[in-house]
């Protein structure tokens, strides 16, 4: 019999003296771990009702994974009822999602929540193994892959079984970020959105950073998160690159956007980025509802195995979702 290894999760590493070097053997080990069966006490167990597959999808100059969360046909059927019949070949809406992480992280890490969606709105999940940011490849690399696989799909939406008029974007933190100018450059290219979320988003990679209150709060407590912050800016923003382009918070125009659900978790360094954007939406006129988990940590979504507010938010989400792209 063949003896099984445990993934042990690594060590983390001092942020602030970091090399290239240690930062891609970290980010392996790390994600190693995420996508491993000992993380699931921490990220959750993926919902039964729900098929996931890794698939590539091509895009210019590169192939790029995606993990695909389908709702499962029999499970759909014992849920209808056979007289009730359900068309199997009935088009699903699309809700792209994108990961948080930025120097680390992996799809598999949001196994909880997107198979459940998937399997309870129900949609077709893809969420975007982006490029990770590193000294190779600033933030721009990233949020070229959340838009190039929404146009993608959308492009194809035949081949994928969805109707490309009931699409949503999704993500947490850098995701966040990734799919906040998703959703403004689908309004610049006339493609319409129906809804973003946007979980714990770190929106602003500007001088401006850190000039929040809640970075001088919780910067350092729960967790160190200053130090990484200071390494996501550093590797996201080359020195010459407009920042603007790159920080949601700062974009020419926030007017005409889908629908936002902006999810700030209090405990977090990066709170008032969420709280800023929500109102210049607002101030915008774009709709937005603002809910806060108070005692929340950043991150609390792909968590439910240590943040008991994980559930709430995963069932505000659905319901969102469901209303926006059900009409």
């Amino acid at each position: 019999m063949r003896e099984v290894t445990a993934v042990e999760r690594p060590a983390e590493p001092d942020w602030a003296t970091l090399t290239a070097e240690e930062l891609v053997a970290y980010r392996d080990a790390e994600n190693r771990f995420r996508a491993s069966g000992a993380a699931r006490a921490l990220l959750g167990q993926p919902d039964p009702g729900a098929t996931i597959t890794w698939q590539e999808v091509p895009l210019p100059g590169r192939k790029l994974p995606v993990r695909v969360y389908r709702p499962d046909p029999a499970r759909d059927g014992e849920d209808k009822g056979d007289d009730e019949g359900g068309d199997q070949t009935e088009l699903l809406p699309l809700v792209l999602h994108v990961h948080g992480g930025s120097f680390v992280g992996t799809a598999v890490q949001c196994d909880w929540a997107n198979s459940h969606l998937a399997a309870h709105l129900p949609a077709l999940v893809v969420s975007v193994e982006h490029r990770l940011v590193a000294p190779e490849n600033p933030l721009s690399d990233a949020v070229d892959d959340g838009w190039d696989v929404l146009r993608h799909v959308v492009r194809h939406a035949a081949e994928w079984g969805v109707d490309p008029t009931r699409t949503a974007v999704f993500g947490e933190s850098c995701g966040a970020l990734i799919s906040a100018l998703a959703a403004i450059r689908a309004s610049e290219a006339g493609l319409r959105l129906r809804a973003q979320v946007l979980v714990n988003p770190a929106v602003d990679v500007s001088g401006t950073m850190f000039d929040y209150a809640s970075i001088d709060e919780y910067g350092y407590s729960p967790t160190p998160a200053v130090p990484q912050l200071r390494l996501f800016q550093r590797l996201s923003v080359p020195p010459g690159t407009d920042a603007r382009a790159l920080s949601p918070l700062y974009a020419d125009s926030l007017g005409g956007l889908a629908p936002a659900l902006v999810v700030v978790p209090t405990k977090d360094a990066v709170a008032d980025h969420g709280r800023s954007y929500a109102e210049r939406l607002r101030s915008a006129g774009t709709p937005v509802r603002l809910t806060e988990y108070p005692g929340a940590r950043h991150a609390f979504l792909t968590l439910p195995g240590v943040e008991p507010q994980a559930e709430a938010a995963r069932a505000e989400i659905l319901a969102f979702l469901r209303t926006a792209l059900t009409a």
